[in-house]
Parts: C-alpha cells; structure tokens; sequence
C-alpha cells in the first residue's frame, strides 16, 4: 500500500489496558484514550477493589486473567484486539493518552511497525531518586545497549510498557513470557523477525494510583535470562 494511500486509510485502534486494583486511575486513563482510540480492552489481574466495576462503567470491554502476570496478560490482549494497532498503555496514570497519536503515526504513515515510547527521551518521574530505581535505570540501559548492539539498531528504552504495534505483527511473534520480560522480548523479537521498530519521546509521570508489580530482586534474573535467550537463541 502506498504512503499516501496509508496516511488516508482509517486505522481500527485498539487500547489494552492491563489492571491489578488500579481503581484511583483507571477510569482516567480510559476516558483519556477515547478520542484517540476506537477499542477499549482491560485485562484485569482479578482486582479487589472497584477497578472492574469503574473500567466497564467507562466503556471498556473487561477480561480476568489468568493470574501468571502481565506479560500473559498482554498476550490475552493481543488475541481478544479486533483493531489493525493495539496500544499497550498503563493503568496507573504514568502515561499521557495524548501521547497515543504521535505513538501510532509512524505505523499509520507505513513507515514502522512497532512503536515504543522512550522515558530517556521524553524524561521520567519514575525513573530516578531511589536505590531500587537506580538499579533498575542500569540494568534497562544494560539490556537496550545489547539489544542495540545485536541489531545495529539505536533505541533509548527497552522496557517502557507504552507502545504501539501493528497487530498481525504481535500475533505472529509467538510471544512467551509471563511477567513484565515481555516488553524487551517484544522488541528483540520484532528486530530477529525483520520488521520495523523506532521510538517517540515520550514523559513518564509519577503514578495516580497503584503500586508497581515488580519487585527487581525477584524478576531480575529472568530479565537477565530472556535477554540472553531472545538475542541469541
């Protein structure tokens, strides 16, 4: 399809929404993706609070998952998304939903299909101030420096959860892992399978609401380990 053919074609946009008791900022980050996307899906981690009840009342689509994490909740959004880009987009406010249109154009204009949003770019409140942040800076700047090295390839951020990809491309790149890991296997798999990856900066807030999921001494060697496998296995 031509350049100016895709730039007039309507693209079917779906949000997936992955949520774990998340009810001070999910119905926010709902309404903020609306004007920018025609589908809405939530991929609750089974909730205790309102979170379920607030997301259906804003108009999103709601699926339980099946508890092993958020990189199989992920893929669950991949499989329930009817639109052609599905947008990955975080429930606890760090990220702006205005941020989705400049996200999704360089897919829309043919000239990628898959986009991530780099906090090195676009700067993060989350990323700095800590000991636990510190080491998490490090090692994500460790793993995207391979990943640059292996692909000959100049990404800032391999592990920002904000991102855009065309959705025949995320059902064909057999995705596996359970836990936040899928993001750099994502992107790894993206570049062995030859398709077209570039970043948009993009600013990371202090969450609305929520608590991370990851605790870095316990996943820090399966980062380490898919890493590894995916670049070179």
């Amino acid at each position: 399809m031509e350049r100016d053919q895709l730039q007039n074609k309507h693209w079917k946009i779906t949000a997936v929404i992955c949520t774990k008791n998340e009810e001070t900022s999910v119905g926010a980050v709902i309404d903020g993706c609306k004007p920018y996307v025609d589908e809405i899906i939530v991929i609750d981690g089974h909730s205790t609070d309102k979170t379920q009840e607030i997301a259906k009342n804003g108009g999103a689509v709601v699926y339980l998952d099946n508890g092993k994490g958020k990189g199989a909740a992920i893929r669950q959004g991949i499989g329930k998304a009817t639109g052609e880009i599905i947008v990955f987009i975080d429930a606890d406010g760090s990220h702006d939903p205005k941020d989705i249109g400049p996200l999704v154009a360089p897919i829309k204009e043919g000239q990628a299909d898959h986009v991530t949003a780099s906090r090195m770019r676009g700067g993060s409140d989350e990323l700095h101030g800590t000991l636990g942040k510190f080491v998490r800076m490090v090692g994500s700047d460790i793993i995207t420096l391979g990943i640059n090295y292996r692909f000959h390839v100049s990404l800032t951020d391999s592990q920002n959860g904000f991102r855009a990809i065309r959705s025949d491309v995320a059902k064909k790149l057999d995705l596996k892992e359970n836990i936040t890991t899928i993001e750099q296997e994502m992107i790894i798999k993206t570049l062995r399978s030859g398709y077209r990856i570039t970043e948009i900066p993009a600013h990371e807030y202090a969450r609305r609401g929520g608590v991370s999921k990851v605790y870095v001494p316990k996943v820090a060697w399966r980062y380490v380990y898919s890493w590894l496998k995916y670049l070179f296995f």
